[in-house]
């Protein structure tokens, strides 16, 4: 296996990038290579402060970057030398299996459509992150990448996201549900209705609507939605978790007794940060684009990285790929 690493995308690169490429290289030994994309120069300095294995990472050389303020398909017909595209090329071609990168969502995703190309008979590429929930992890396809969709996409993004999840979660028959406003048939709007009527036919363990105060409870694997809704409800979700730990660490600093008790519930305090800590999924994979896409959160530090370097490995051991494409000529 052999990935790239979009050396200068993310609010910490490429500090953050080297060090997520050195720990993975460190730890996943079955990696032949990793590929690191933007200023040789820059990208040594901080290598010098590292312990690897040399013959096992490559930098190319790049002296552009494309910022997430740029039009995404503007940026990729003009920046051809930029760390990004330079990325994209190298997945193209057949030269690395992967890609991962934590810059421009809009134009990450661009690059995969235009660049690496989609799956034959896949409409619209999805963005598909693994979410922490009380009961167990869940699915979110589309979470942005398709803001306006069209009932027959979703089917789609079903199918993809029940192959992804039966594989890299190990759950044999995964239930898929569809986000709507109401639990019965005949909720929701002409996109969710219609998408309803096809998802029910569909050869998967369809268990029909899902109301977003649910999806929590992680009880449904895989929610299908289109972006806009399924972006809405991973930022909302996002921002309750954050707001209510916030809540919690103002309590126990209100008293003295409330922090005398917190002391006992260190542990469990610990637990639960982990469990919503993005750092630890590292990234969420674009499905339906001819290639292993593994988008990394913006502010992804080193172990951010590693981990998603490590979705990229599972990607490619569960031959995510063919599988899809499988499916799809069937």
């Amino acid at each position: 296996m052999k990935f790239v690493v979009d050396g200068m995308g993310g609010d910490n690169a490429p500090k953050a990038v080297v060090e997520g490429v050195v720990e993975a290289l460190n730890e996943f030994k079955d990696i032949e290579q990793i590929y690191i994309t933007g200023p040789e120069e820059k990208i040594k300095e901080v290598l010098s402060n590292y312990t690897y294995d040399e013959k096992r990472l490559r930098i190319v050389d790049c002296t552009e970057v494309i910022t997430p303020d740029e039009h995404p398909v503007m940026a990729l017909r003009k920046k051809k030398n930029s760390s990004l595209v330079k990325a994209l090329n190298l997945v193209k071609s057949g030269e690395c299996d992967g890609i991962i990168s934590a810059g421009s969502t809009g134009a990450f995703l661009a690059g995969c459509t235009l660049i690496v190309g989609r799956i034959k008979g896949i409409e619209r590429p999805v963005l598909a992150p693994i979410m922490p929930g009380k009961n167990g992890r869940f699915m979110v396809v589309d979470a942005g990448a398709n803001v306006d969709s069209k009932p027959h996409y979703l089917p789609q993004f079903a199918l993809m996201g029940e192959i992804y999840y039966k594989n890299v979660m190990g759950v044999t028959n995964p239930s898929v549900g569809l986000v709507n406003i109401g639990t019965e048939e005949g909720k929701g709007n002409e996109l969710t209705k219609a998408a309803y009527s096809l998802l029910k036919d569909m050869p998967i363990n369809f268990i029909g609507n899902v109301e977003p105060r649910e999806a929590s409870k992680g009880d449904v694997n895989v929610l299908v939605c289109d972006g806009f809704v399924g972006n809405t409800l991973l930022k909302t979700y996002e921002g309750v978790a954050s707001t209510l730990l916030g809540i919690i660490k103002d309590e126990i600093n209100s008293s003295l007794l409330s922090k005398i008790g917190a002391v006992f519930l260190i542990p469990v305090f610990k637990t639960i940060k982990k469990r919503f800590d993005y750092k630890e999924e590292g990234g969420a994979p674009f499905l339906g684009v001819d290639g292993v896409c593994i988008k990394a959160h913006g502010s992804s530090d080193g172990r951010a990285f590693k981990n998603a370097i490590r979705q990229g490995k599972i990607f490619c051991e569960n031959d995510i790929l063919n599988k899809i494409k499988l499916e799809i000529q069937k």
